[in-house]
């Protein structure tokens, strides 16, 4: 393994140099500052007069936040002269900020809060902060990542009335505009999310992330996400668009970052059982435990999750455990630990031909066909406060998973005769470090931040393909394990990163936040497949098929920079106009430099997908009325890799794989959510009447081709309008939601073939979806209950090319569900 080692003397020179550059250019500078501003103050209640404990006051628009002491006493030093705006909070008082104009010297800012209600509910205590109905964006500086001026939405997950049981992604991203949702399973057992016109296929075109830290198979040979955390486990879900990828590297789409709940600081233990019941008999059981000991934060969970699935041969069997332990021995410093195990199994029915599907959807022609999926992640952590104005976060994390994927992965349109059945193995080994350092300044008298990282990642995936056991049964086993019928190969991969980003408030409305990253990737294959060949007979005469094995070492290493830019003005609380502009790049996988067989070449010449992502919008939140997110968005997509037919010197057609074309997408994005009791009675009424809507209008398209059967073409997979909207009411204890969506027809591939005897390619038809969702909580018990697919619509999202097909893969038909919750 030494030749796949990433350090080498001239490497680690240019990544010198690279960082001291990027620290001189983006104004590391000014920690070296002769004046100084000190703040420090109290924190009391209003109705009480005594001292705050543990609340939380913090620089806004900066990543500088401290807690209150025992007296309520508060200190933030060591900052720059400049003008600044100090906030407060404790859960169930109202917030309050104060504006401070600073020199040089001490400052004394005093908050007195005062609380939400009078009467403060003994099951659930609400603030203003919380009051999210279900959608909200990231702060300008959030722990140890900067998002000013990027497209940005934040899914809060206890405040949505949603199947949670199921993971249903329809209605838990229903609010965030431009996603295609691919629905494979009803039990949402793995997610498809593409955005802007990308292949939703296990949200691939995402960097995916849980609190932080890498869960693909392999973020750069094999981006697919196998593993995808229960809903019900989650506080929040981080969605980043295309500039994501300055801090976050190897995207088009963006970040999705799953955050995972902690224990409850004020209390030693909190149980929470959730127990669902549903059509085909569906069953999940959701138990975790969690709370803060002394020094010790801890949460855990346990999910069992079976089902027989809508159509036949879907059984399927989850269990999923995780841990999370932190320790603070000082309130600058936190090491945290957590542990993620997931196995499943799930039997697949394969897909449909078109007559099938239009015949019965219901209806499953594969019954020998399955899947299971073994992950396990561990991440160690490390926050430390180096001063009120320079943080340390240290992220360390593993995977060490696999994916066996067993059947007849022969067409759709022809019968099942038996026989040995296809097998793929895959084992991950994957462990990554990220390193970031977060500081404030001062830039003409306003706080300004900056962001500088460092990431180190290994992958290793070891691919094997050959016959498994005839039959029925989840046999997963190779029948002539040392010489395979399809190939076996090891996938080493290195990536070595630097990346750095600054907020400059230019004035305390108008900010610029360049960015730049530097990458280094080397991704490598090593093995061999099995190339068929036909034989003449001596004895018949007649061609037979032979076999003989072929080795094979590939290597690909490159580095390069790329940058990015976004300003933002905030004209009010209520509206914020941005824009930002990042350069994107995906890096070949390992499909694109390995050979299966004869009849694909690969061109020796193959090149990382790279573009950029340009977005310019306006967004706010007012007064608790109106919530609204207007942008539009420009992609450039260049090099895209794909296969063409092409003929050899002795006229044999087989498909090459290159870098066919470029492709432009152009696309607004509008989100809107109306309060209608605020708009009629504009009083504090903590009942809620929200109407909301979601609308993505896309228009992409292939150009830049030398291939004139594609130059022109729509892209695959992009619906030109895609509509959410929902009308959801709330009070204290009752939430009702509706929703609506439509997604209008589009290609599954480049040729815009209408329709093919395989399936694979085709119309994917306009779909329109309808859910109803119910929940109630009286004292310690949630009751929740709801309709999918209210109008048992028959419809599809994806036509498969391999596993779960190939072929056409119906979505679920109307179903039910009940759960009850019960938190002590």
């Amino acid at each position: 393994m030494s030749n796949y080692f990433l350090y080498r003397p001239m490497k680690i020179e240019v990544c010198k140099r690279l960082l001291i550059g990027a620290l001189l250019f983006f104004g590391f500078v000014p920690i070296v500052e002769a004046q100084n501003v000190n703040f420090y103050g109290k924190v009391s209640g209003r109705d009480s007069g005594l001292p705050i404990k543990g609340a939380d006051v913090f620089i806004r628009n900066s990543s500088v936040t401290v807690k209150t002491d025992a007296n309520g006493a508060f200190y933030i030093k060591n900052l720059s002269p400049g003008k600044y705006t100090l906030v407060a909070f404790y859960l169930g008082m109202k917030i309050q900020s104060e504006d401070v104009v600073a020199e040089s010297g001490d400052y004394q800012v005093n908050f007195v809060l005062g609380a939400i209600e009078k009467q403060l509910d003994a099951v659930k205590i609400m603030s203003e902060a919380e009051e999210t109905n279900g959608i909200t964006r990231l702060q300008s500086v959030e722990g140890a990542a900067i998002y000013e001026a990027k497209k940005t939405e934040v899914i809060v997950l206890k405040d949505l009335t949603a199947n949670l049981a199921t993971n249903n992604s329809r209605q838990v991203y229903a609010k965030v505009p431009g996603l295609n949702i691919w629905e494979s399973d009803g039990a949402g057992l793995q997610l498809g999310l593409g955005a802007r016109g990308l292949d939703p296929n296990r949200t691939s075109n995402f960097n995916v992330r849980q609190n932080g830290y890498d869960i693909s198979a392999d973020a750069l040979g094999y981006p697919e996400s196998y593993y995808t955390p229960p809903l019900e486990a989650l506080e929040r879900i981080e969605v980043v668009r295309g500039a994501a990828s300055l801090q976050y590297g190897t995207q088009f789409g963006g970040l999705l970052n799953f955050i995972l709940k902690k224990g409850p600081r004020d209390k030693p233990i909190e149980l929470t059982s959730r127990q669902t019941v549903g059509s085909f008999g569906f069953f999940n059981s959701f138990n975790s435990v969690g709370g803060t000991k002394g020094k010790f934060n801890y949460y855990t969970f346990f999910q069992h999750k079976q089902g027989n699935g809508w159509r036949p041969n879907s059984d399927f069997d989850l269990n999923m455990a995780y841990a999370d332990v932190s320790y603070s021995p000082t309130d600058r410093f936190t090491v945290n630990f957590q542990y993620t195990h997931m196995y499943y199994l799930a039997q697949q029915p394969g897909g449909l031909t078109d007559a099938r599907f239009e015949e019965d959807p219901r209806q499953s022609i594969r019954e020998r066909n399955w899947f299971r999926v073994n992950w396990n992640l561990a991440a160690l952590n490390l926050d430390y406060k180096l001063s009120d104005r320079l943080k340390l976060n240290v992220r360390n994390f593993m995977l060490i998973g696999g994916r066996d994927a067993l059947g007849n992965l022969g067409r759709i349109d022809r019968t099942d005769e038996g026989g040995e059945r296809d097998l793929f193995v895959d084992d991950f080994e994957n462990f990554g470090n990220e390193t970031r350092v977060i500081y404030n300044y001062s830039t003409f008298s306003n706080p300004s931040v900056l962001l500088i990282g460092t990431r180190y990642y290994r992958g290793f995936t070891d691919r094997k393909q050959g016959n498994g056991p005839d039959g029925k049964q989840d046999d997963f086993r190779f029948l002539r394990p040392d010489n395979l019928e399809g190939s076996d190969f090891d996938f080493p991969s290195r990536n070595f990163s630097i990346f750095a980003e600054n907020i400059f408030n230019l004035t305390p409305k108008f900010s610029v936040t360049p960015g730049v990253r530097f990458e280094y990737i080397k991704t490598s294959a090593e093995g061999y497949f099995q190339n068929e060949i036909l034989v003449p007979n001596p004895e018949t005469g007649i061609a037979e098929q032979s076999f003989f094995k072929v080795d094979e070492v590939k290597n690909n290493s490159r580095s390069f920079v790329f940058a990015g830019l976004g300003l933002s003005y905030k004209q009010s609380d209520a509206l914020e106009l941005y824009g930002n502009f990042s350069q994107n790049y995906r890096a070949i996988n390992f499909n694109d430099i390995r050979v299966v067989n004869p009849n694909l070449v690969v061109d020796e010449n193959i090149s990382d997908e790279k573009g950029f992502n340009l977005d310019v919008g306006f967004r706010g939140n007012k007064f608790d009325l109106l919530n609204f997110d207007v942008s539009f968005f420009y992609l450039k997509y260049n090099d895209r890799i794909g296969s063409i037919l092409q003929r050899d010197d002795s006229f044999r057609i087989f498909r090459f794989r290159t870098n066919v074309a470029d492709s432009r997408h152009i696309g607004a994005e509008i989100f809107a959510e109306l309060n209608l009791l605020r708009l009629l009675k504009p009083t504090e009424n903590r009942s809620k009447l929200n109407l909301y809507t979601n609308l993505a209008i896309i228009d992409a398209q292939y150009i830049n081709s030398d291939e004139t059967t594609i130059e022109g073409n729509e892209v695959e997979l992009v619906p030109p309008l895609n509509l959410k909207a929902g009308l959801a009411y709330s009070n204290k204890d009752f939430r009702v939601t509706y929703q609506y969506a439509f997604t209008q027809e589009h290609y599954s591939d480049a040729t815009n073939a209408e329709i093919t005897p395989s399936a694979v390619e085709g119309l994917i038809p306009s779909y329109q979806i309808m859910d109803l969702s119910f929940s109630y909580r009286y004292k310690f018990f949630t009751f929740e209950t709801g309709i999918n697919n209210l109008l048992d619509e028959a419809y599809f999202t994806r036509r498969a090319t391999g596993y779960p097909g190939p072929g056409i893969i119906p979505a679920d038909g109307r179903s039910f569900y009940f759960t009850l919750g019960l938190k002590i």
